[in-house]
């Protein structure tokens, strides 16, 4: 029998059965409560019916997800880990409102027509007002590592309010344009206003490098 194949040194221990377990068990549970949302409508749903479809008790719901809002966005470390790597990670000569700009229209849909499971979802949220007022809580929680990038990629001092505006406006934009017929529209106007205002602002590291 050969021996077992060992990680690289340096490489993150693969998860254990325990924390697999676990992660499908959360998985389970979003995926019941997703379903059960779009078939009938996010406030004509039990959490206990959420439970019993997931085959989970509630008790065990509610170690995974804390509220109900909570069910529908279930990966928003992963999209904070995205959108600092949209700062940190643009062509050379993109600013770094532009390169927000891309992520924002791609966030929030504007160009995800071909999808018709992420167009259900986007209106799920957008029709639901709990929901909406969530999203933008949790949205708005990457205020400060966004800004802090933002620093450090345009070589400002930590803590510029210059950074921390940018980045609340540019998290806020694409809940602002929810309410316009074209929100694609409104999501440009309002970063082009940003990228003509961060303009000279950035310090000598204005690019990746």
């Amino acid at each position: 029998m050969s021996e077992p194949t060992r990680p690289a040194a340096g490489s993150p221990a693969p998860p254990g059965r325990r924390e697999r377990k676990k992660a499908a068990t959360r998985q389970a549970i979003a995926d019941a409560a997703l379903r059960l949302f779009l078939e009938r409508g996010y406030d004509d749903v039990g959490i206990r019916e959420i439970a019993d479809a997931a085959d989970v008790s509630t008790t065990t719901l509610f170690k995974h997800f804390p509220v109900k809002e909570a069910l529908v966005f279930d990966e928003e470390s992963d999209r904070e880990d995205s959108l600092l790597a949209v700062v940190r990670e643009r062509p050379p000569g993109r600013s770094i409102p532009n390169a927000l700009r891309e992520h924002a229209l791609h966030h929030r849909g504007a160009d995800a027509g071909s999808d018709p499971r992420f167009v259900t979802f986007l209106e799920l949220v957008n029709s639901t007002t709990a929901l909406r007022d969530y999203h933008q809580a949790m949205w708005l929680r990457h205020t400060a590592a966004l800004a802090q990038v933002i620093a450090e990629e345009s070589g400002l001092p930590a803590g510029d309010p210059a950074c921390t505006a940018l980045a609340h406006f540019a998290l806020e934009a694409p809940h602002a344009a929810r309410a316009h017929d074209d929100p694609q529209q409104v999501i440009n106007r309002a970063f082009d206003l940003l990228d003509r205002g961060w303009c000279g602002l950035e310090g000598p590291k204005a690019g990746p490098s």
